[in-house]
């Protein structure tokens, strides 16, 4: 079976750090688009950001830009979010995605979906 299982969220201050992982298991994740997602309950899912499979292309919200950084360790199967100078503001559900394609990902239409972590940013 395919599955991504999250990790790394938490509670930490505002200004500190936090890396989560995104790990699979029953397919290769380097082959797959990978995003990440958070959702703050009462609004829309927002796309964090997301690596290309075809060539480690990598995007970012606006509103991470420059604090946030997605990577893959292909060894270890496994796509992060090393998020730095965190915000109240970044408090949210985090979940990551992968799908072949990556319109679809953007779309929200991943084939497959971790059960997410949460972050918590507060002093």
């Amino acid at each position: 079976q395919m599955h991504l299982v999250e990790s790394g969220g938490g509670l930490v201050q505002p200004g500190g750090s936090l890396r989560l992982s995104c790990a699979a298991s029953g397919f290769t994740l380097n082959m797959y688009a990978v995003a990440w997602f958070r959702q703050v309950p009462g609004k829309e899912r927002e796309v964090v950001s997301c690596i290309k499979a075809t060539d480690g292309t990598t995007t970012y919200a606006d509103s991470v830009k420059d604090r946030f950084a997605i990577s893959r360790d292909k060894a270890k199967n496994t796509v992060y979010l090393e998020m730095d100078v965190l915000k109240p503001e970044d408090t949210a559900d985090y979940y990551c995605a992968a799908d072949r394609s990556y319109q679809h990902i953007l779309a929200g239409r991943a084939n497959y979906w971790g059960q997410g972590t949460q972050v918590t940013v507060s002093s």
